[in-house]
């Protein structure tokens, strides 16, 4: 048996025939149906079929009978035949523009679908983050809780210790020096905790009245 040498990479390919181009394959087909059928859909399309009926039958009707090509005497066969042509070709062709309608509305509803998901993991996830961040917040010591335990702490400051008649050996009195050193110190910081809370204020104010 001979052995087949396959053929060398320099020579030609050999030539292939023409490919005949298939109308019905691919898209264009489609289109061209739902092309017809949207305008079969329209009020031009229906002015027009009445206009040409009318002036078939009134041509078939009026004119010398040597002159009528559908006469009125076999009862306009002709168009009889035209219109239940057309008849059966607009159902098939209605049908297949509606499904590619379905079909276009089904990957439509899919990409809604997938949509919607993307979008409640997206809530999910945000509503995560919302809850954890409340949690932390809690532990953390807000403007309002310091003002209070500093208004807390001056009041203790300010007022006169507590003495026993029972106990004859009182204790020694704090240094009067330092309280008032500390009370003024307490006050400071709640003063500027005040001032940044009026002008924290203020700016907010300004921001609401001019937005731009």
């Amino acid at each position: 048996m001979a052995e087949r040498n396959p053929p060398s990479l320099d020579d030609p390919a050999p030539r292939r025939g023409t490919v005949l181009h298939n109308p019905f394959q691919g898209d264009a087909f489609g289109r061209a149906a739902e092309t017809f059928a949207r305008m079969m859909g329209t009020p031009a399309f229906l002015v027009g079929m009445t206009l040409f009926c009318a002036v078939w039958l009134s041509w078939n009707s009026l004119m010398p009978v040597s002159a009528q090509f559908d006469p009125r005497a076999l009862n306009f066969t002709l168009l009889t035949l035209i219109l239940s042509l057309q008849a059966s070709y607009a159902a098939p062709l209605l049908l297949l523009a509606q499904n590619r309608q379905d079909d276009r509305d089904r990957v439509q509803v899919e990409q809604d679908r997938q949509s919607n998901e993307r979008n409640h993991a997206t809530t999910d996830f945000i509503t995560r983050e919302i809850a954890s961040l409340r949690l932390a917040l809690n532990d953390v010591a807000t403007r309002d809780f310091v003002r209070g335990e500093l208004r807390d702490l001056l009041e203790e400051l300010d007022s006169p210790p507590d003495t026993d008649a029972s106990d004859h050996h009182a204790a020694p009195a704090a240094d009067p020096m330092d309280a008032s050193t500390l009370r003024s110190i307490l006050r400071e910081e709640i003063d500027s905790v005040l001032r940044e809370r009026d002008l924290a204020g203020a700016h907010d104010h300004q921001k609401e009245q001019d937005p731009s």
